[in-house]
């Protein structure tokens, strides 16, 4: 091997065949011609270097990179082409696998085209009603709510049109005294000194989240602000991060805008969950979200009772809203909005599907690789159930609504637009929602911003003699001593050190344009770092080739790159490129909004930004710079040098962006944002709860043991399969309610005496229990159940004995089913506290008045229909049944040539919240996921549930679950979710992974009862591993399902003694 010329010629030919596929393709390969014909014209066109430099560093293949390094320094020239012959290798197999990848994404897009029109086709003949030509146009006038509400025919920004507008509503609203909840899991929070840039979790969404709050906080109307986050006792990060309470002090605090009283205000609540002595990414805290929904739920209530004391006249203040941002906080608040019954809000910032289509585009990863690495599945799951269960959902473009939320099963804009015509018109949408888009561009505050027009010369000279002037800020200094002229207008970029930010391209735009360098400096804020080897990996690599790039066009003395920066620098780096006369630039290749281009542009800073996404509308309302292609380098370079160099031109931009700004003020966005909000319908638990229900003395009273009998006796439901009577129901109901206020009153005398409650007041010795026991195992016979049921009475039987520990029974199967079960094992319903039937659409409790039923059919349950209340939020009702019977009846399978159903209605099964189908061949039907997304498709929003075995099918309502139901037994009575021990199998239903978080107990019974699951729960988007923390020490694997075993278990845990 005398030379490396054939793999020259190889890795030429790939050059010159794999062309197409990814974003913005011809324009690369337009570039890429360019490129090479002009270095074959100056004959020093090397294949080799110009494929891994100009290829495979830009799209981050690190190992392939080092490898290209390693094999550039040998100086053995077979030991150099032989690492050259396994990199042609590498990179034929690289693109061979791009091909592939494109290949199935056209495709599976195809499939995903078809079933979107489907769905609309579906939807629209079940609304029925035709629109007439001027209806139409209402129609497109409507789509207001469902493409960005508040944005004008003319494409601007959503808000209160004058001061006088702002000033009328501050004062309209100032008597209000609302409580909103904000929820941001991931990254390091805090009030002051952000670390920004610190890493990925630690960016913009950080800043914007606790500028929100402090701006909601000062805002009329608003009484408090919860800001929930994880609470960080990591021996690498501040102990700041550990504390649990943060309250955010006011930028302003003269402006008298903002509530006074005992806790108003805005503040950052850290909930504990998850490793606490450990900071992990936001891809490993999916199997932690159950534990902090249920810690931010045990806060959202005692906030809300203390509140009420406060301010709501001893009746609690629950939130207005409940607002997530990012897919795990979503998710978050999905669960806390269905176990409150109060409204969600949804700001997605970065959205899955978008990150995961354009990390395919790039061809290097498949699918299952992708979601290994940043489990993107799960996110996206996360983000569909957020658009199930938001009203709102707050955007900051117009793109983001079109572009990046319409690529989801649970949005479609032309659906959207039909609902909405249909809402304002009052006609029913047959049980179908979709959230209303609304576009507010996040806020920025601008009193602390100082616009000086001095030319930079004479801070300079100040800087030179300390007697002329006060010295310049040190983030000044150390930005300058890059510079052989720092006197030079200055262009400045502002990013992260990630190939998405597009620097690289910036860099060349720089250096290989003379006439730029000649006139201007580059100054690149990269984040914070010591050590390039400490940072992540790829931000590593990316760093490293930007400064590679520095030294290639030897752009020393003309580009500065400091290691450290604070985010109280940030405004004085704005103000020295002001006062230099320079440029703001934001390269990026795809900008969500773009808020350094609002904060620039507060500092006098003209914009070039990129015109993919958040800049466009930026620019409309601003108009102050140039958008540009960010592929192209010579449209970036001839941007730049056009605003430096034609200064009235700067100086117009200049002037444009300070006389609009104010359309990005806190003030503003908080207006706007608070416009949407009290529109909302108000929702929150409906039950009355008395003032002593949370004091353990006074729940030992008699009397408000009879006063709980008599107002859930109001919700009885004593029949067969659930439904009320419908003979002489009234009448009958009466009676019962007499009896049982009769008999509670005629045993408060005992009660009094002994602390241990009589039977006639089963309800109110719920919130008494120490411990709960939850019986959830879906895995084994009836008969094994029982006898499972028998050994766990027995582990407990001291505990059972003295009361102090309950006994609730969830399942998937109905109250009916139930009592056969417990009466063929000799169980009696008042063993048990509670029932959570029809996998979460029923919760029952035991009534021991078996002597006053009605009739032989009545069986002694009493249904909660406060729960109902709960749950009924979006349910589709006869809507979504007309759809999934039609839905069963193309679900068919060939026998002896004849085509049989395989899913059929179960009528004797399905109740008012539970539509209950029967499988007959579970092997043919579709796997939840698909269910769902057909349902999402034609926005239904349900919770669909495979029973174990596969021959069972629940659809209920989207925010209905067992694991839900257990959250509402803690808001109605109390029961605290620490103090609940749920028994599950190996396996269980397809809503496992919600019996297994949580801060509650989870012990895991093995053993041969466990029978192995239906086909159909292996078809799931992410494995189980990814959302359920095994190691976790609230669950507790038990050998066997023997008394001693389960005695074991519980003594684990400090329930049952020896």
């Amino acid at each position: 091997m005398a030379g490396n010329d054939w793999v020259n010629s190889y890795l030429e030919a790939i050059l010159d065949v794999g062309k197409g596929g990814g974003i913005d393709a011809r324009e690369k390969e337009k570039e890429k011609e360019k490129a090479s014909l002009l270095l074959r014209e100056r004959g020093r066109f090397s294949p080799a270097r110009y494929f891994v430099e100009e290829v495979i560093s830009g799209f981050d293949e690190t190992d392939l990179y080092k490898t290209w390094l390693r094999a550039a320094a040998m100086r053995s020239p077979q030991e150099r082409n032989t690492r050259l012959e396994n990199m042609c290798w590498r990179i034929w197999n690289l693109a061979r696998k791009k091909k592939e990848i494109e290949g199935d994404e056209l495709l599976r897009l195809s499939k995903r085209r078809m079933e979107i029109e489907k769905g609309r086709r579906e939807a629209t003949a079940d609304m029925s009603e035709d629109l007439s030509e001027g209806e139409k146009g209402e129609a497109a006038g409507a789509d207001l709510s469902a493409l960005g509400e508040g944005s004008s025919r003319a494409g601007r920004m959503a808000r209160i049109s004058s001061i006088d507008a702002i000033d009328a509503w501050a004062n309209q609203h100032k008597d209000k005294k609302l409580y909103i909840v904000l929820i941001s899991i991931h990254g390091l929070i805090r009030g002051e000194n952000m670390e920004l840039g610190r890493d990925s979790d630690t960016g913009g969404q950080i800043k914007y989240v606790v500028e929100l709050a402090r701006a909601l906080g000062a805002t009329p109307g608003v009484y408090r602000v919860d800001l929930l986050t994880r609470q960080i006792s990591a021996p690498d990060v501040d102990w700041s991060y550990g504390e649990p309470t943060e309250m955010l002090t006011q930028r302003d605090s003269d402006d008298g805008m903002g509530e006074t009283g005992e806790s108003a205000g805005a503040y950052i609540i850290r909930i504990p969950f998850g490793p606490r002595n450990k900071y992990i990414p936001k891809e490993r805290l999916w199997p932690y979200i159950q534990e902090f929904v249920d810690g931010a739920l045990n806060h959202i209530v005692q906030m809300s009772r203390v509140l009420g004391e406060q301010i709501g006249d001893g009746e609690p203040v629950w939130p207005v809203v409940i607002h997530g941002h990012y897919a795990d906080a979503g998710d978050s608040a999905a669960l806390l909005s269905g176990a409150l019954n109060v409204p969600m809000v949804l700001t997605g910032h970065s959205l899955g599907r978008d990150k995961l289509e354009q990390l395919l585009r790039q061809g290097r990863q498949s699918r299952e690789e992708i979601n290994s690495m940043y489990k993107i599945m799960r996110r996206i799951e996360a983000e569909e159930l957020s658009l199930d269960a938001s009203e709102i959902i707050i955007t900051s473009t117009k793109q983001e609504v079109e572009e990046q939320w319409n690529l989801y099963d649970g949005f479609d804009v032309v659906l959207a637009k039909k609902l909405r015509a249909r809402i304002k018109r009052g006609v029913s949408c047959f049980g179908r929602y979709m959230p209303r888009m609304v576009v507010i561009p996040p806020g920025m505050e601008f009193k602390h911003i100082t616009i000086n027009d001095a030319d930079i010369d004479g801070e300079l000279d100040g800087h030179d003699d300390s007697s002329a002037s006060p010295n310049p800020p040190a983030i000044w200094t150390e930005i300058m001593r890059f510079f052989t002229n720092p006197r030079k207008p200055m262009i400045l970029a502002l990013a992260r050190p990630d190939p998405k930010k597009n620097i690289t391209t910036l860099v060349k735009a720089f250096g290989e344009c003379r006439p730029l360098r000649e006139l201007a400096n580059l100054t690149l804020i990269m984040g914070n770092r010591d050590d390039i080897d400490e940072m992540s990996t790829t931000n590593a690599v990316y760093l490293t080739s930007v400064l590679k790039l520095i030294d290639k066009h030897d752009l020393y003395g003309l580009v500065a790159y400091p290691k450290h920066h604070k985010q109280s620098d940030v405004p004085d780096i704005y103000r020295l490129a002001a006062k230099t006369k320079g440029v703001f630039i934001n390269p990026a290749f795809i900008e969500p909004f773009g808020l350094t281009l609002i904060e620039a542009s507060a500092h006098g800073l003209p914009i070039v930004a990129t015109k993919n996404g958040g800049p466009v509308d930026i620019h409309k309302v601003l108009d102050n710079g140039i958008l540009v292609d960010p592929h192209d380098q010579n449209a970036i370079s001839d941007a730049l040098y056009k605003l430096v160099s034609d200064k009235q031109l700067w100086a117009r931009c200049r002037q444009n962006g300070l006389k609009n700004i104010h359309r990005f003020s806190w003030p503003e966005h908080c207006k706007n944002y608070l416009s949407k909000v009290i529109t909302l319908k108000p929702r929150h638990p409906m039950w009355k709860k008395t003032e002593d229900s949370a004091n353990d003395s006074d729940l030992d009273s008699p009397n408000d043991s009879l006063k709980d009998i008599k107002d859930i006796s109001l919700n009885l439901k004593l029949s067969l399969d659930g439904d009320e009577n419908t003979n002489n129901g009234r009448s009958k109901l009466e009676n019962v309610i007499k009896k049982l206020s009769d008999a509670a009153a005629s045993n408060s005398n005992i009660e009094s005496q002994n602390t241990n409650m009589g039977s006639n007041s089963k309800l109110p010795i719920l919130r008494r229990r120490k411990h709960i026991i939850v019986i959830a195992i879906d895995s084994a016979s009836k008969e094994d159940l029982v006898e499972i049921i028998q050994n766990i009475f027995e582990a407990s039987h001291l505990e059972r004995q003295n009361q102090s520990v309950g006994f609730v029974l969830s399942t998937s199967l109905t109250i009916s089913e139930v009592h056969s079960i417990l009466m063929s094992g000799g169980l009696l319903s008042t063993d048990f506290d509670a029932f959570i039937c029809t996998s979460g659409s029923d919760l029952y409790y035991p009534d021991n008045n078996a002597d006053d039923m009605l009739s032989p059919q009545e069986l002694p349950f009493a249904l909660d229909l406060d729960y109902h209340s709960q749950i009924e939020y979006r349910w589709g009702g006869e809507g979504l049944r007309k759809t999934l019977i039609r839905w069963s009846a193309l679900e068919t399978e060939k026998k002896d040539d004849k085509e049989e159903q395989v899913v059929v209605i179960d009528e004797d099964r399905s109740s008012s919240y539970c539509f209950a189908f029967k499988v007959t061949n579970s092997p043919v039907v579709p796997p939840v996921k698909e269910l769902r997304k057909s349902m999402r498709i034609q926005a239904l929003r349900c919770h669909v549930l495979y029973s174990h075995d596969g021959t069972k099918l629940h659809v209920i309502p989207v925010l209905a679950s067992r694991s839900q139901a257990l959250r509402y037994l803690y808001i109605r009575w109390g029961v605290e979710l620490s103090k609940m021990v749920v028994f599950v199998g190996e396996s269980g239903d397809s809503d496992y992974e919600g019996l297994l978080g949580g801060v509650h107990k989870t012990v895991i019974l093995k053993g041969p009862f466990n029978k192995p699951p239906s086909s159909l729960h292996q078809a799931r988007s992410y494995p189980l591993q990814d959302v359920v923390a095994f190691d976790s020490p609230n669950i507790v694997q038990s050998d066997g399902c023997g008394t001693n075993d389960i005695k074991s278990a519980l003594q684990k845990f400090g329930i049952s003694k020896d």
